[in-house]
């Protein structure tokens, strides 16, 4: 299940206190199989179901920076999009992700540096009504007086 809004760029001129994007994803055993793979994280909590049924998580949950990896989907697609450079960010962990669960990830813009085309983002992720990671990201945006 993928729910994207538009990609593109929106640049720096064009953003407002209050924008928000997002994106919607069921992460898949697949995801958590390739997260792995590409991050060479194997801790058994991702992909062994007998070993993270002792664990505190009582059973599978995907790899926090999996989770993570939706904000900067979001920011690099959407908000403010293609051309963004990540400078920093924040996150904070506050309940796991399972393999089957459709997290929605959302980018607000709470503060817009102009002189220095840097933009701060509200970040967070969720599943249902929990909120399952938040932060706050700091980047370059786009702008017209630089293409």
């Amino acid at each position: 299940m993928l729910d994207n809004m538009p990609r593109g760029t929106i640049c720096i001129e064009d953003l407002e206190i209050g924008m928000t994007r997002h994106l919607r994803k069921e992460v898949t055993d697949r995801d958590i199989e390739l997260f792995a793979e590409v991050s060479t994280d194997h801790n058994p909590v991702h992909l062994d179901d007998d070993y993270a049924r002792d664990t505190i998580f009582q059973g599978r949950i995907a790899h926090g920076m999996l989770t993570a990896g939706l904000i900067s989907a979001v920011i690099g697609e959407q908000l403010p999009g293609h051309g963004t450079v990540y400078m920093g960010q924040t996150l904070k962990f506050l309940a796991p992700v399972r393999p089957g669960d459709v997290v929605l990830a959302e980018v607000t813009v709470l503060d817009i540096d102009h002189s220095r085309r840097r933009v701060r983002l509200d970040c967070r992720c969720s599943v249902g009504d929990t909120i399952v990671l938040k932060g706050e990201a700091l980047v370059l945006a786009p702008s017209r007086k630089f293409d």
